[in-house]
């Protein structure tokens, strides 16, 4: 291990900017935590598994997603080293992009090919009842959404760029009130007369946000005076929202409630993603000094090189443990309600088993993350219609 450390940290340019990957590994990790944490199985009578929360039992855990919510501070870094690398680029913009569509890309196909073999092989071969299979579909997908959406503001580089030369912290400001906008008409007074699709306006703004303060902190158009405006103002708005405007408290959907703040992201998102990015920018020099001991700094590199591999697989590293568990009835922490302290304490120590699981799928998945030049054609082609196939079990069915 100190070997590992020592050649990581020989590797590393003087110039990396250690805090930067430092908030990307924190973000990165919040994703499975949040996920593992949050998320429960209940069995039915057939032994199939149904997706469930302890938040639905537990409403006064909600204050929980906020800390493991931190989608605004992967957005933010995401956009601050989108900069960096599009200075850097050799080539024209298209290839730049190119290049950065394809590493997001190859992990996802990665895996929803893997998933299309593995549905029939559970089912047919092991039995596995549909609805689990349905369940499973849904929790692999559920990431996936997040990937697509960062794709498509990886792309918008370029006009982010431009916006944040003219701008500035300012170049936010138009998607902040663009959602705040959507939120007048589907919570305020006319709401009923709003169609529900109306909040699907949000998406791309919503997640945009933080990612063009990425941007403009790149570009060194935010400084201290900046983040704290980022910090206090964000801060005030989310307490507002909550407690004047009836906002859920929860970050992450709550089955049967019928608001969410996540799926499409509402003004309490921003808020959050706001104060987030202020603290992430006035502790960046702090977190540098921190990660200057190499102790610290391998893991983040690790995580860092893993990032893909995480957030695409680590939903099947849980139903790696759940599925077979099924099979035995309910199992503490694991497969059963999750409406209790016992729950909540068995679900902690199956964490470690979780982790465990990831790090042993993801010797084989990380392959996906390389490029694929031994893959001919017709493979990739192969993967495609397998990918297409599970996207079209796990939306249309599940």
């Amino acid at each position: 291990m100190n070997r590992l450390v020592e050649r990581i940290e020989a590797r590393t340019p003087a110039h990396r900017d250690r805090a930067v990957d430092g908030l990307r590994a924190l973000a990165l990790l919040a994703v499975p935590t949040g996920h593992w944490l949050l998320g429960g199985f209940t069995l039915s009578g057939d032994g199939a598994l149904h997706n469930a929360s302890p938040l639905s039992a537990f409403p006064g855990l909600a204050p929980v997603s906020w800390v493991l919510q931190m989608l605004g501070i992967f957005f933010l870094v995401g956009g601050y080293a989108s900069v960096l690398s599009y200075r850097r680029r050799t080539g024209s913009t298209r290839a730049w992009l190119g290049g950065r569509l394809a590493r997001l890309g190859r992990p996802v196909l990665g895996v929803t090919a893997v998933w299309a073999v593995l549905l029939p092989l559970l089912h047919f071969g092991g039995g596995v009842p549909v609805d689990t299979l349905r369940t499973a579909s849904t929790l692999v997908v559920q990431p996936l959404w997040f990937v697509g959406v960062y794709t498509v503001v990886t792309a918008l580089t370029p006009l982010c760029v431009r916006a944040a030369r003219r701008l500035g912290a300012w170049a936010a400001a138009p998607l902040l009130g663009s959602v705040a906008v959507v939120d007048l008409l589907r919570y305020g007074p006319y709401a009923d007369a709003v169609p529900s699709w109306l909040g699907l306006l949000t998406i791309l703004p919503g997640w945009l946000f933080a990612y063009q303060l990425g941007v403009s902190w790149g570009e060194g158009r935010i400084g201290r005076r900046h983040a704290w405006a980022l910090l206090v103002g964000g801060a005030a708005l989310f307490a507002t929202l909550l407690l004047a405007f009836g906002y859920p408290m929860s970050m992450v959907g709550v089955p049967g409630e019928a608001r969410t703040n996540s799926h499409p992201p509402s003004l309490l998102v921003l808020a959050l993603a706001a104060t987030q990015s202020g603290a992430a920018i006035l502790l960046r020099e702090r977190l540098g000094r921190l990660l200057a001991r190499p102790a610290l700094w391998a893991p983040v590199v690790v995580v860092n090189l893993s990032a893909m591999t995480v957030l695409c697989w680590h939903q099947t590293a849980m139903l790696a443990a759940a599925v077979p568990a099924a099979y035995a009835g309910e199992v503490a922490g694991l497969v059963g309600a999750p409406d209790s302290a016992g729950w909540i304490l068995a679900r902690l120590a199956w964490m470690p088993v979780f982790a465990a699981l990831l790090v042993a799928v993801g010797r084989y998945a990380r392959a996906f993350e390389s490029p694929w030049t031994r893959t001919g054609p017709g493979r990739r082609a192969l993967a495609g219609v397998l990918a297409a196939g599970f996207a079209v079990f796990a939306l249309g069915m599940g």
